[in-house]
Parts: C-alpha cells; sequence; structure tokens
C-alpha cells in the first residue's frame, strides 16, 4: 500500500496537483539533453518565470533577492514571530532528472498553496525559496544563493568567470539579483527551515522505509596526492627495477577502500571515501608510469573521523612511495568542509508528524551536500528524504513516486503547523524558543 493510499483523508494537500506540476516544469529542458536547467541559462530563466506565475497564483508575494534567490510569501499574523522558510533549487546537473531539488520546491509550493487555499494564515510568515545555483554552476561553485542568503558568498567568489569570461556577479544581476547590495540578501528573521529532497541512494527503499529524517549534511573534504616515479620501457626494464608511480596509485587506492569500509564501522555515523580521480603520465600500454594523481573525496557525519582519515592516508601514502623507491608524495588539501547538523528539534516534529499520518521514518545522514548545510548557519534546519528508485540521481532514469514525494510534503506541512503553535518568539527577539 502507498504512503498516500494510508494517508487517506489525512492528506492536507493535493497530491496530484503536486504532481502535475513537477512533470510541467519538467517540459522546460533542453530537448536533446533531458533534463537539463542549467543555472543562469535562458532555461532556468524561463523555469524561474514559470515557478513565479505558480507562485502568484498560490497567492504569494514574489521577489527576487540580492542574492539571486527566487522568494514566495505568505504573510504571518505576527510581524515579530519570524520567517519559516520551505525550498530547495530548480537548477539541475547537464542531463539530470526532473526531482533533485526540484520537488523541493514544488512541494513547498504546494504546501503553501494548501494554507493559503485553506484559509489558515499561520503566526509566522512561509516562504517559497528556490535557492540559486545549488548545482555545481559554469562559475565553478555551488550552493550560490543559500550562501548569499547565509553571510557565505564573498568578494572573491563574485569575480568568478565561466568559460565565456562572463563574472559571477554579473550573472546574479542577470537573473535579477543585486550583488552590490549583496548583504541585503543576509537573513536574520530565519526561525526554521525545511527542506524535501529525494534520498539520491537506495536505503530507504530497500528497507521499505516511507521517509527519511535527515540528521546531518556531511562534511566533504578533497585531497589530491601526487606520486612521481620514472618511466620506463615496459618491456625492458625488470620488475625490481622499476619506480612505478602507477602502482602507488593503485596501492592507495586499494588502501583507500579498504580504511574507509573499516571507518564506516565505527559507529561514528556515515562515512565513505572515494578516489574518483585517478590519472598517470605517460598513459602509454607500454610504458612504465612515471607520475599519478588522485582526489580523495572523503565525507563523513563526523569531522574527527575524517581528520583521523586524512593522518593515516598520509602515513599509508608515505610508506607506499618509501617501499616502491619513488619520491615522497606531494599532497594538497582542496578543501575541507565541516558537517552541518540538522535540529533535533524540528526532526522530532518531523518524526511525529509522520507517526501521526501513519507513515515510517528513519534518522539518515546525508552523504551529498544541499542548501540545507548553508540554513543551518542562521537557523534551525531540517531536511526530509523520501524514496528514489534504485538510488539513481543525476541522471534522466532518476524517479520518485508520486505517492512518496505528497507524502513527505504532508509531514513538512504538519511539522509546520506544530511549529506555529509550540513557538512563541522572544521578548525583543525575532528567535524563536521551543
Amino acid at each position: 500500500m502507498s504512503a498516500a493510499i494510508r494517508l487517506g483523508r489525512n492528506m492536507p494537500l493535493d497530491a496530484e496537483r503536486l504532481w502535475s506540476d513537477l512533470m510541467d516544469l519538467a517540459t522546460i529542458t533542453e530537448p536533446e539533453r533531458p533534463y537539463t536547467r542549467r543555472s543562469f541559462s535562458k532555461l532556468f530563466i524561463e523555469g524561474r518565470e514559470w515557478l513565479a506565475r505558480r507562485f502568484k497564483e498560490a497567492g504569494m508575494t514574489v521577489r527576487i533577492d540580492a542574492g539571486g534567490n527566487l522568494i514566495g510569501r505568505l504573510e504571518g499574523s505576527d510581524t515579530t514571530a519570524g520567517t519559516i522558510i520551505i525550498g530547495s533549487h530548480s537548477d539541475t546537473v547537464p542531463s539530470g532528472g526532473r526531482f533533485d531539488g526540484v520537488a523541493g520546491v514544488i512541494a513547498a509550493l504546494e504546501i503553501a498553496r494548501s494554507l493559503h487555499q485553506a484559509g489558515r494564515k499561520l503566526r509566522h510568515a512561509v516562504e517559497v525559496v528556490d535557492f540559486l545555483a545549488e548545482e555545481p554552476s559554469e562559475f565553478g561553485l555551488s550552493c550560490v544563493g543559500s550562501r548569499a542568503m547565509t553571510g557565505m558568498l564573498t568578494g572573491d567568489q563574485l569575480d568568478f568567470t565561466d568559460p565565456t569570461g562572463e563574472r559571477l556577479g554579473e550573472a546574479i544581476a542577470r537573473v535579477g539579483g543585486d550583488p552590490k547590495r549583496l548583504t541585503d540578501a543576509v537573513r536574520g528573521d530565519v526561525v526554521a527551515c525545511f527542506e524535501l529532497h529525494i534520498e539520491q541512494g537506495a536505503v530507504l527503499e530497500e528497507s521499505r522505509i516511507d521517509l527519511g529524517m535527515v540528521s546531518a549534511i556531511v562534511g566533504i573534504a578533497r585531497v589530491e596526492i601526487a606520486f612521481e616515479g620514472r618511466a620506463d620501457h615496459a618491456g625492458t626494464t625488470p620488475m625490481t627495477m622499476r619506480r612505478d608511480a602507477g602502482l602507488a596509485a593503485a596501492m592507495t587506492v586499494s588502501f583507500v577502500a579498504d580504511r574507509a569500509s573499516k571507518d564506516a564501522l565505527t559507529g561514528q555515523g556515515h562515512f565513505v571515501a572515494t578516489c574518483g580521480i585517478v590519472e598517470q603520465e605517460p598513459n602509454a600500454a607500454n610504458v612504465v608510469p612515471g607520475a599519478s594523481r588522485i582526489v580523495v573525496d572523503i565525507r563523513a557525519e563526523d569531522h574527527s573521523l575524517t581528520q583521523y582519515f586524512i593522518a593515516a592516508l598520509d602515513q599509508r601514502t608515505r610508506a607506499i612511495a618509501h617501499q616502491l623507491g619513488i619520491g615522497r608524495p606531494v599532497w594538497k588539501v582542496l578543501s575541507d568542509s565541516d558537517p552541518a547538523q540538522c535540529d533535533d528539534t524540528l526532526r522530532s516534529m518531523l518524526q511525529e508528524s509522520a507517526i501521526s499520518l501513519g507513515l515510517s521514518s528513519r534518522t539518515m545522514a546525508s552523504g551529498a551536500g544541499h542548501d540545507t548545510a548553508f540554513l543551518t548557519r542562521i537557523a534551525p534546519s531540517a531536511m526530509v528524504f523520501v524514496p528514489c528508485r534504485e538510488g539513481r540521481s543525476h541522471a534522466p532514469e532518476e524517479w520518485a513516486e508520486r505517492d512518496s514525494l505528497a507524502a513527505g510534503a504532508a509531514v513538512i506541512h504538519d511539522a509546520i503547523l506544530k511549529f506555529d503553535l509550540v513557538t512563541e518568539p522572544e521578548q525583543g527577539s525575532g528567535e524563536a524558543i521551543v
């Protein structure tokens, strides 16, 4: 029995309308590369115009903030209560899917529309947000809009350029933002944030659980390791006389997989590590590799585990280089972000809502990055995952069931009502106390 059927009369929103909007927005795509709607592109702007019309039809006032975020707003009855944000992103990766990010925006739209049509004005204002450029953009930066809203978009980043030479600041202005007044995008009135997203993994589907309540969004570290050996003839150089940088890379890849598998079982939360880039030179069939380069992607719910892993990787790569008689590996930490913790109180409200609506749920970490990771810097934030078929994402085959999406939206809708009733603004501030 599907999640929506089990909800029955408890369904607070229109599942068919949510689905119809989702499929309609998916038609705004590059025909030869479904489903592609890259940030800052003409199709992206067309998709936002479509969203803005829907926002207005749902009774919301619509604006684009200085950071380029599209925002629809339902005013609350108490101007001191603060704002509840619901949203995600409408941009896609090349040849992406119809659900990643977009489902969160459409679910937020349906929640606001249902509140408006029911004539239910909350004490808090409610905003539906399409965050600008959550996916890695042509400017080499992701989560542009949520960075702007949380004060994390820097002047240096505004000077990043795309392959055509356009500056990021110019592109933000082109889609309606105002990079000269970027501080205006930073929010101090937000008291809670909610985001619905497909899981992008197969845990919920395999375990036949309706929803995932996100405990944390992993921190991501990337380390570049370069080995310098000596290129030699592959046929005439004895095995005992080689200085094979390719072998060093292979041994490192094996270590990463083995060590990550063990660290994932420590009970310190979600942990994975991947050697997604492995390059060697001269990359010829009849030449012993003289140089190799690896980039290791490390994702952890507990940042201390990342630090331990990097220290072990450093020690192991030095030992490999010594064993093979090649130069000391050259290391570069490309990035290292802290995990973002979701709010326990909001997650409890979501779990209570799931129980009251007859839905099963489990707590889980997000192994992918999301706008919510930045929003946790300004307000209590929470995420709800819905199952997606075979865990597929960032591909045209990406798929989530209508009823799963409706169930996730229904739980957020119910949790927002709970939050609106049980929180009171602190005297003299816009912050909520639970």
